[in-house]
C-alpha cells in the first residue's frame, strides 16, 4: 500500500537545484526514508531522469557498510558523476551512519550538476545541525506523521471510525499495517521505549534516566495545558515526592523538542502584541505515541482534537503561537478589572493569520458563548475560527467568526479560507 504524501514531495520538488543541501528531519519512523526512496525517486524517473543519474544509498543496510567511510563515499560520489553537463541526484538515507558526514556533504556542494538530498535521526543530526553545520547551505524540510487526510488514505473503514483509530494510535505510517489494537498498543510501547527514548540518553548520555522518564510522562499527562519547568518541578517535589531542579526540566524539555517527540508553543499577548516568557504548552508529533507512553489510560478526546489540529496546522506550515486576550472592564461597584481569555492558536504564515479555538462540543449557548469570548475580544480584522470534533455544517455568525467541523478542517487543505 502507497500512501502519497504530496505535501513533503512537493517541498522536495520545489527545492530542487537551489544550490543548498536537502535535509529530511522528523521524528523517527515517520516516512523520511519512503518519501526520499520511493516517493522523490519514482518523481524523478517519471521526469525522464536517468536512473544513472540518481546516485541512493541506505547509508543503514550493512551491504552498504563501505560506504560509511567519509573518505571512500567522498570518492565514490565524485568518481560517479561523471558527466558535467546534466543533474545528478544523491539521495542519502540515514546519513548520520558516515562519520564526518557534515564536511562530505559541504563538498558536494562544490559539484556544480550536483543535487543533494538527505535524511538523518535524531541521534546525531538535529535542526539545529543543519543551521550550524552546513554553514547556511543545509534546507530543512520538517516532515510529521500521517495527517489525518493520507492516514484515511490508508484506512479500511468510514471517517469517523478512522478518526476514533487516528486520535488512539496516531498516524505513523506502520500502525496503519498493522490490524489489532495489541500489536498496535505493542509497537508504539515498544518504539516509545526503545528507540526514542534511547536516542536521547545516547545522545545526551543521560544515566540517571529516572527523572527524564517521569518528565516524559508528565508532559504526556498534561498535553495541551499550560506550564513551565518550575510548576513540573514543583508537581516532582509534591506528587512523586522526588526532588527535581527547575533547570534540569528545563535541559530534559529542550531534549524532547530536539528529538522532534514534542513541541512547544509559546504565549502571545494579542493586544499587546509580544510574547510572554512563561507559561507554555507542549504538544506531541504523534498521539498514539503519547497514548502509548500513558499505557492508553487517559485517551481524552477534547485535549487530543487539540494536539491533532496544532500537528495540522504546523505541518501546513503554520507557526503556532497560544494566544491570550487581556480584557478590561468595571465592576458592578465601577472598579476596573482585568481578564486573561486564552485563544487555543494563534497561526501565522507570511502575510496570513487566523485565530483558532479548538472545541471537541458545544452543546449549551453557553459554552458556545464562552468558546468565542476570546474571538469577539480581538479587534483586528484577521479571520476567528472555531473547529468542533463533530460533524457539521460551516456557519459564520454576526461577529464573523466561522464554525467547521474537525473532518472539514483536516480533510480540505484550503479550510481556513472556506
Amino acid at each position: 500500500m502507497e500512501i502519497k504524501r504530496d505535501l513533503y514531495l512537493n517541498r522536495l520538488i520545489a527545492r530542487m537545484h537551489n544550490g543548498m543541501i536537502k535535509v529530511v528531519t522528523g521524528v523517527r519512523r515517520c516516512g523520511k526514508s519512503y518519501l526520499l526512496f520511493n516517493l522523490f525517486y519514482k518523481y524523478l524517473i517519471n521526469q525522464g531522469i536517468d536512473d544513472k543519474h540518481i546516485i541512493k544509498i541506505a547509508l543503514d543496510d550493512r551491504a552498504n557498510k563501505k560506504f560509511r567511510d567519509p573518505d571512500f563515499l567522498c570518492d565514490y560520489i565524485h568518481q560517479t558523476i561523471s558527466d558535467n553537463q546534466q543533474y545528478y541526484y544523491i539521495l542519502l538515507d540515514e546519513v548520520q551512519f558516515v562519520s564526518e558526514f557534515e564536511d562530505v556533504l559541504n563538498s558536494f556542494l562544490h559539484i556544480p550538476n550536483a543535487d543533494t538530498y538527505v535524511t538523518g535521526s535524531y541521534a546525531r543530526f538535529l535542526s539545529k545541525d543543519v543551521i550550524t553545520e552546513f554553514r547556511g547551505r543545509g534546507d530543512e524540510i520538517k516532515m510529521y506523521p500521517l495527517s489525518f487526510s493520507e492516514f484515511l488514505s490508508g484506512y479500511e473503514g468510514d471517517r469517523i471510525e478512522a478518526f476514533d483509530a487516528y486520535m488512539t494510535y496516531g498516524g505513523l505510517p506502520q500502525v496503519l499495517s498493522i490490524k489489532e489494537p495489541e500489536q498496535k498498543s505493542s509497537y508504539l510501547k515498544n518504539l516509545f521505549e526503545e528507540t526514542y527514548i534511547k536516542d536521547i540518553k545516547d545522545r545526551y548520555g543521560i544515566r540517571h534516566d529516572d527523572e527524564l522518564e517521569e518528565l516524559v510522562n508528565t508532559i504526556a499527562s498534561s498535553v495541551g495545558g499550560l506550564t513551565n519547568p518550575t510548576k513540573i518541578a514543583n508537581t516532582f517535589e509534591s506528587l512523586k515526592k522526588h526532588k527535581i531542579s527547575k533547570e534540569t526540566v528545563k535541559v530534559y524539555l529542550d531534549y524532547l523538542c530536539d528529538s522532534f517527540l514534542v513541541e512547544k508553543a509559546m504565549r502571545y499577548d494579542v493586544k499587546g502584541r509580544k510574547y510572554i516568557n512563561t507559561p507554555v504548552k507542549y504538544y506531541f508529533v504523534d498521539c498514539g505515541l503519547r497514548n502509548a507512553r500513558l499505557n492508553f489510560r487517559q485517551v481524552e478526546k477534547s485535549h487530543l482534537t487539540e494536539n491533532i489540529i496544532y500537528n495540522e496546522l504546523r505541518s501546513r506550515g503554520y507557526n503556532v503561537d497560544v494566544g491570550v486576550v487581556t480584557v478590561r472592564t468595571a465592576n458592578g461597584l465601577g472598579i476596573r478589572e482585568q481578564r486573561q481569555y486564552e485563544v487555543d492558536f494563534v497561526c501565522n504564515l507570511g502575510s496570513k493569520r487566523y485565530y483558532i479555538q479548538s472545541a471537541y462540543k458545544m452543546e449549551t449557548e453557553e459554552k458556545e458563548k464562552q468558546e468565542k469570548m476570546s474571538l469577539r475580544n480581538i479587534d483586528d480584522s484577521f479571520k476567528k475560527i472555531i473547529i468542533t470534533g463533530e460533524p457539521s455544517l460551516v456557519q459564520r455568525d454576526n461577529d464573523g467568526i466561522t464554525t467547521i467541523s474537525i473532518y472539514d478542517f483536516l480533510l480540505n487543505d484550503n479550510s481556513l479560507e472556506i
